[in-house]
């Protein structure tokens, strides 16, 4: 799979995607990673990338002449214009990080590990002019209700988020099944049946809680049905302990279960 990063600070890369999964998913070429810097494809002497919107307001946008081209020279081809748009390939995806996008999700992950490639605009000052989001991105993402400097770190964690999920890139594939968000969490029988009588979707459990050594650390003891070696009662208890947790911290995961 092919990620293409489009910023205009293209060695804040370096940091992010370098260390666990993402390195070594790269080094065993499970994943292509290329930066593109944004100024490349300015036309004037001092690399403008922004302007002034129309209408005033406070701050710069990012302008679409060179995110259009920045896209148009990764593709290999023109997006077309307003009388003749082209799309890319169904098997790419050009996001928009921006703060007014749809959120990114563990299902969107699933959804892009999917792809042969996905190319992202990282967002900076105020924004980015609309006709990139309507007319040059498939879509525009969110990680969360929160405004940030610019898209790079939102970048990076669909890069990360996607990567992990490629065959290969965790040694052991089945913890990225058993994990927050992941339907298996949610597969009990209690939860099928009500999935079963209702229409509604299923419901998102957050991870169960985990222990290690030693089995008591400063008077806290690690509960005592995960070291009974009753593996019926654990996954038992674990499914309990991720319906609190869920019920806890996140209740608007699963309504339906509140």
């Amino acid at each position: 799979m092919r990620f293409d990063l489009i910023t205009i600070f293209p060695e804040f890369f370096n940091g992010p995607l370098g260390h666990g999964i993402v390195r070594r998913a790269k080094e065993a070429g499970i994943v292509e990673i290329l930066v593109q810097d944004l100024r490349e494809f300015t036309k004037d002497r001092h690399r403008t990338v922004d302007d002034r919107p129309f209408g005033g307001g406070e701050g710069m946008v990012l302008k679409p002449e060179p995110l259009f081209e920045a896209v148009e020279k990764l593709l290999g081809h023109t997006v077309g214009d307003s009388s003749a748009p082209r799309r890319p390939e169904s098997g790419t995806a050009i996001l928009l990080m921006s703060a007014a996008g749809q959120l990114f999700t563990q299902e969107t992950a699933r959804r892009y590990a999917k792809m042969d490639r996905v190319i992202v605009i990282c967002g900076r000052y105020e924004g980015v002019d609309e006709r990139v989001a309507e007319h040059l991105a498939t879509e525009e993402i969110c990680v969360g209700d929160y405004v940030l400097s610019g898209g790079e770190l939102p970048a990076a964690i669909v890069v990360d988020a996607v990567t992990r999920l490629l065959p290969g890139a965790v040694g052991n594939e089945a913890s990225t099944q058993n994990e927050s968000f992941s339907e298996e969490v949610a597969s009990d029988d209690w939860l099928l049946a009500k999935r079963e009588a209702s229409s509604t979707r299923r419901p998102l459990l957050l991870d169960f809680p985990h222990y290690t050594r030693p089995a008591e650390y400063r008077g806290w003891q690690v509960p005592e049905v995960l070291i009974g070696g009753n593996h019926a009662e654990v996954a038992k208890w674990r499914r309990a302990q991720a319906l609190a947790k869920t019920r806890r911290n996140r209740p608007e995961l699963a309504p339906e279960i509140g």
